[in-house]
């Protein structure tokens, strides 16, 4: 499977986690494919975004977290390639040929047609029909779930932005994915916790939030993007332990307060 799944501890929640940015693996057979260079350090990473989340599933959360790089196909991207957003930044692609610096990711040929359908079969579908199915399977139990995508950016993406990044994004489509009730509550939290909060701007959430955020049928979803120095080092580079508990510790108290709010 192109991905792991952790199954919570004890008592499980309406909540499932994902993580679709965490992976480093390069399939064997692509892997020449791409220029030497870039398989030095898989960029575009969401290093660690796993680890720092993994205190979920002993609150009852369910986890599910990609094993392959972004760079093999991007899970949260529009499946026939229809761009996110056009306001002239970097837009990687569904199967991306340049990182976020712009720099190329493949030695000569990049994929053709066929090679995005095989992908789209072997690791793309198989996520979203996943997450699909936890959900489903939640909504036997609850009336209400909530699906949470959990991202982090480098602090400085001039391709994107000039500015440096606020410390915390929360997406949620202009509030179409989540119902307003959930969407203050982590607004509430994030703002008090000291940290600089940003809504829907300049991330919305992506193809993932958007495809199963739907608050009339009782599906909520939101998307998180922060900083990665929130959690690593100053060179974005190490998990940095004492950053990273100080972070937990908000994610925690969302997370707690998103319970109490879902199941009222």
């Amino acid at each position: 499977m192109p991905f792991t799944i952790i199954n919570p501890q004890g008592n499980r929640v309406p909540v499932v986690v994902s993580v679709p940015h965490c992976g480093t693996q390069i399939p064997d057979d692509i892997r020449d494919t791409y220029c030497p260079k870039q398989l030095q350090c898989i960029d575009d990473t969401d290093w660690f975004v796993d680890k720092l989340y993994d205190f979920a599933p002993q609150m009852g959360i369910t986890m599910i977290c990609a094993k392959y790089s972004r760079w093999v196909i991007d899970l949260n991207r529009d499946p026939k390639g229809a761009a996110l957003y056009n306001d002239g930044r970097i837009i990687t692609e569904l199967t991306p040929t340049k990182n976020f610096l712009g720099e190329s990711l493949y030695r000569d040929q990049i994929p053709d047609e066929n090679e995005i359908a095989r992908r789209l079969q072997e690791y793309y579908w198989p996520y979203h029909n996943k997450i699909r199915e936890l959900l489903e399977d939640l909504h036997n139990e609850f009336s209400q779930v909530l699906f949470f995508d959990a991202h982090s950016i480098r602090r400085v993406v001039t391709t994107i932005r000039k500015d440096p990044f606020p410390d915390l994004i929360l997406g949620n489509q202009d509030g179409k994915t989540a119902k307003s009730s959930l969407i203050n509550t982590v607004l509430r939290v994030l703002k008090d916790s000291g940290y600089t909060v940003q809504h829907n701007d300049p991330f919305k959430g992506g193809t993932l939030t958007r495809s199963f955020g739907n608050p009339d049928a009782g599906t909520h979803a939101l998307q998180l993007e922060m900083t990665k120095i929130n959690y690593m080092d100053d060179d974005e580079l190490c998990y940095d332990e004492k950053r990273a508990a100080k972070m937990r510790q908000l994610l925690q108290k969302m997370f707690s307060n998103l319970l109490e709010e879902i199941q009222k």
